[in-house]
């Protein structure tokens, strides 16, 4: 990507931006940055902590009898704890710490389940002025080893099956002095080692009154560690400056209230969770459910019915998953009538979400579809109240996300990295669902203005807010993703679409460029042409030896083979079938439309179907579907020749097996096709 690519992000001030960027309530309307600057109790001498901020004002003043945290147990057990218990659990923990000569800046590591005792030992750690490190409880020995060595973390609080399961690096861990182990209501029957400590035993000894360490907000609160995608996990080391930071930001953009219920299944040791639940949650104050284990979600969900959720993805097309299934098994009454509330749910709020405008027989027949169905499908997922459903970690199919709209549920993305915290995130009724969202406004009272470009190669870059902090013991690491001038480079390839949102692409290392100079992102393309429901799979085209991006693509016969009947399209064969004009002018409109969201010289100029269904029978697959990429360009190179050089068509034979063993040959024409003015095809597919 060249410089001429992209523009140089701007940030607008906050009294300019289209949509403004709080949503529904008057209080949140009337947010305000100094306010909540000003409205933190701080330590003596201005001190900052954030265990003071969740809990204890909230202890010492009108809620301490409110409930702060309810935890629902893998077994059916149900725990609440209000501001005021909050605050004496995580008092002991504190001096349990103080008595094993934990002081200002030690590690503290806690590897475990989702269960009360995480959270009290969390903030009882920042209240010692220690550091803590959550780590996933999924961990195998290796990562458990690697953060561990890395950190110098002196205690580990964990639990007696995967204390059994790191059993074997334990000697490995020279700064390791002690082990704390939690026995939740003795399920395990084991004895504790006996050069462990039981929690409950230490904590019965402990006195239930802290004085918390004055901590500063320049001062460390939190280990995270960066996934380990480009080599060792490096260690994050964030400031109290950065999590208040990302909190005036989400809360400048985001509908939160006080007293919202919030829902959590992730693990502390994703920072997304540090901002909203450990941060938003009790310091707005909100009341944070979470289940044990993310199995339980869904039943939880439910059960609570909370304000705002904050789910993966994955899990969100779970829960799709859940109404196509009940669906299935449904009569053909309530097929029909869900068929008809969530079209007339599309025709409203999904135009609305597309920045058109619904049409009067849609918006008259909605009070019915809301009383009749939308409000059912709601109420049976837990989504009743849900005006806050976010997704973060990746993309999502952009099915899935016109479904839960069509619903009546406003989910929206949010996009941000460790080393910087939260940036972007779907604000006001209409956006892309493509991209991440718009920038969050920063608040100045914690740091320099946050500041935002797009490098020559396409990289973003972030200046300003709390900054990084840096990687714990790497100052090498830590200067190679800073600019001589300040700036963080994420390694995100993205580009800005032009009503300024942001849209994600790729890791810049996964990028590939092309003869040209210019990089595209084949991973964003390969992605998104998958959602398509007319696109099986395919394979992008393009490197240093070639001057523009094509595709091969390989159709979804059954989705087409439909489509073709119900269009009075005859055909015979797959072959057939995947040549036919109208089908070709179908994958092109496709195309077009993705070729919308990425810049000129990174778009699908041309692509071609392949004659035949990929097989993993013939090395076209591997057994999990996976594209052997190499061999199918070896293959098909006549095809991959003709694409390149500018030819309309080209006559294949491939050798083929078929289903009953025997060998053969496919001939067929294959055509070529360009992408270039298929605004009308992609106009057409739209409507289809």
């Amino acid at each position: 990507m060249t410089a001429s690519t992209f523009k140089t992000i701007e940030k607008p001030a906050i009294d300019k931006f289209d949509v403004t960027p709080n949503l529904d309530r008057d209080n949140v309307r009337e947010f305000d940055w100094q306010d909540l600057y000003s409205e933190l109790d701080w330590l003596p001498g201005g001190g900052l902590n954030k265990a003071h901020e969740a809990i204890d004002r909230h202890a010492n003043g009108p809620k301490r009898d409110k409930i702060a945290l309810i935890w629902e147990g893998k077994n059916g057990e149900r725990e609440d704890y209000t501001f005021g218990q909050m605050k004496e659990e995580t008092d002991k923990f504190a001096n349990v710490l103080k008595s094993l000569g934990i002081e200002t800046g030690d590690r503290v590591f806690l590897f475990m389940d989702r269960l009360p005792e995480l959270y009290f030992a969390f903030f009882g750690i920042l209240k010692a002025g220690a550091i803590a490190g959550p780590l996933f409880s999924a961990f195998g020995p290796d990562p458990v080893k690697d953060r561990m060595i890395d950190s110098g973390a002196k205690v580990l609080v964990t639990q007696p099956d995967l204390r059994r399961k790191i059993a074997g690096i334990i000697p490995e861990l020279f700064d390791l002095q002690h082990i704390i182990i939690v026995n939740k209501d003795g399920r395990d029957p084991a004895p504790i080692d006996t050069q462990d400590l039981d929690y409950y035993a230490e904590m019965g000894k402990a006195p239930s009154e802290f004085s918390i360490v004055n901590t500063s907000q320049y001062d460390y609160s939190i280990m995270h560690y960066t996934s380990g995608t480009t080599g060792k996990p490096k260690g994050v080391v964030i400031s109290y400056r950065y999590l208040f930071d990302n909190c005036s930001r989400v809360m400048g953009a985001i509908d939160i209230a006080p007293g919202t219920e919030y829902l959590t299944y992730i693990s502390p040791a994703w920072v997304t969770e540090q901002i909203f639940g450990l941060s938003i949650g009790l310091i707005a104050p909100m009341v944070v459910n979470f289940p044990e284990g993310p199995e339980d979600v869904l039943t939880n969900i439910r059960e609570l019915a909370v304000d705002a959720l904050v789910f993966s993805p994955r899990q969100w097309e779970n829960l799709a998953s859940i109404v196509q299934a009940r669906m299935l098994g449904a009569g053909k009454v309530r097929n029909a009538m869900y068929d008809w509330g969530m079209k007339v749910g599309r025709a409203v709020h999904v135009e609305r979400l597309e920045g058109r405008s619904p049409s009067l027989a849609a918006r008259l027949q909605l009070p019915l579809a809301e009383a009749l169905v939308l409000h059912h499908l709601r109420d049976n997922l837990g989504l009743g109240k849900a005006r806050n459903a976010l997704s973060g970690g990746a993309l999502m199919a952009p099915d899935v996300f016109r479904m839960f709209h069509a619903m009546g549920v406003k989910l929206r993305n949010v996009y941000g990295a460790t080393e910087i915290g939260l940036l972007t995130a779907h604000v006001g009724d209409s956006y892309q669902l493509e991209t991440s969202g718009s920038w969050m406004p920063s608040n100045t009272a914690y740091g320099e203005p946050l500041e935002y470009r797009v490098s020559p190669e396409g990289e973003l870059q972030v200046r300003g807010g709390s900054g990084f902090g840096g990687y714990h013991g790497k100052p090498d690491k830590s200067a190679e993703v800073l600019t001589d001038d300040g700036w963080y480079e994420t390694g995100d390839a993205v580009s800005m679409t032009n009503d300024g949102e942001l849209l994600f692409f790729d890791r810049v290392k996964d990028m590939r460029r092309l003869a040209n100079g210019h990089s595209y992102p084949p991973q964003f393309i390969e992605t998104r042409l998958r959602y398509s429901p007319f696109i099986k799979d395919l394979m992008t085209l393009g490197d240093e030896t070639r001057d523009f991006v094509s595709a091969l693509i390989n159709i979804d016969m059954e989705v087409l083979g439909r489509w073709a009947e119900e269009n009075k399209i005859s055909f015979s064969t797959y072959t057939d079938l995947s040549q036919k004009p109208e089908i070709l002018d179908l994958i092109k409109g496709e195309v077009a439309r993705i070729n919308t969201l990425l810049p000129e010289g990174s778009r699908v100029a041309r692509f071609a179907n392949f004659p035949k269904e990929l097989d993993p029978d013939e090395g076209e697959l591997t057994r999990s579907r996976k594209l052997r990429r190499a061999f199918l360009e070896e293959r098909y190179e006549k095809l991959v020749q003709a694409i390149y050089d500018g030819k309309a068509e080209t006559d294949l034979e491939i050798a083929v097996t078929y289903q009953d063993g025997r060998q053969g040959v496919l001939k067929a024409t294959v055509r070529v096709s360009d992408v270039e003015n298929a605004s009308k095809a992609a106009g057409r597919q739209s409507q289809t």
